[in-house]
């Protein structure tokens, strides 16, 4: 069988061991080098130029049903947890928490669940909005695990390493936000940054008010691909008397993109952390759709 495998960066050490794997067992194997950003990012265009047969694709589960044979193997990482003792400092004042974390740590989620109700706590797991395929995991666009049981709790708990994953669902919840790091051992609260986002998001509002000429930005990603978002935008940007184009690309190049002079501002309808994370590496003001709906409502005509 001809099989191409697609790794995210911090399984691309793997590649060879896999590829060699496959090899013994008969196959032809190929690596797509690309990045990759999650399962909304499969490498099935390569896949089909090189006429294989099918995709292994590393580190995530299913993200939506594509037409091509594509088998996911999860990674799974065992976190030390010893660092949940110290976390129970951090949660005394809550009584009723949630826990997320990613599907490297889903695993584990149990084990994580069952040391705080030993402490007292009550522990809640949410479940996500359809993206995410566990209860309690969360993804860069699917905070639902947290979002669904915001009013339920006194605080969310993240149980993983970095600050991608929880970012997310601490913009899109109220309740203080505890990120519980295994690796570093370390544990901090989340909650300034929803208040620096509002800031941040209120700038870019207030910035994109009068633009006359607005770029929106649609992936080829299988997973990131909204053209019917993108078209509904644009038609809804030049009623409102301000001219609209829609730029496409599989891995938006934001120096390319700032060579574009003659838009004033862009909308973003791939991957939605690109409208919250990204924003800084424009010139321009970094919409999302619904941030572009309340630049419209702000200011309906503009001459």
């Amino acid at each position: 069988m001809k099989i191409l495998l697609q790794f995210p960066e911090g399984l691309k050490q793997k590649a060879l061991e896999y590829s060699k794997k496959l090899e013994a067992e008969g196959n032809e194997v190929f690596v797509s080098a690309s990045p990759t950003y999650g399962a909304c990012d499969l490498a099935i265009d390569e896949a089909k130029s090189l006429g294989a047969e099918k995709l292994v694709h590393f580190g995530h589960a299913e993200f939506h049903h594509v037409d091509f044979n594509v088998e996911y193997v999860f990674y799974s990482v065992d976190a030390p947890l010893d660092i949940l003792a110290r976390s129970l400092e951090d949660l005394k004042p809550y009584k009723t928490i949630s826990l997320v974390t990613t599907i490297q740590h889903i695993h584990q989620l149990e084990a994580v669940k069952e040391y705080y109700e030993k402490a007292g706590k009550k522990v809640i797991v949410g479940k996500p909005f359809g993206f995410a395929k566990k209860a309690g995991q969360i993804l860069g666009c699917d905070i639902g695990s947290s979002a669904r049981v915001d009013s339920l709790v006194d605080a969310h708990v993240y149980f993983g390493g970095g600050i991608f994953h929880p970012l997310g669902a601490v913009l899109h919840t109220t309740k203080p936000f505890l990120a519980v790091e295994p690796f570093t051992k370390t544990t901090r609260f989340m909650d300034d940054y929803r208040e620096a986002y509002r800031k941040r998001r209120m700038g870019k509002i207030a910035a994109s008010v009068n633009a006359k000429n607005i770029g929106i930005l649609v992936s080829t990603k299988n997973g990131q691909h909204n053209m019917g978002i993108a078209r509904l935008l644009k038609e809804k940007t030049e009623r409102a008397g301000r001219k609209a184009a829609i730029l496409v690309s599989n891995n938006f190049d934001f120096g390319s993109i700032d060579n574009m002079l003659e838009f004033d501002a862009f909308v973003n309808t791939a991957c939605p952390r690109i409208a919250t994370d990204d924003t800084e590496r424009l010139r321009k003001p970094l919409l999302s759709p619904n941030e572009l709906m309340e630049v419209l409502s702000l200011n309906p005509t503009v001459s």
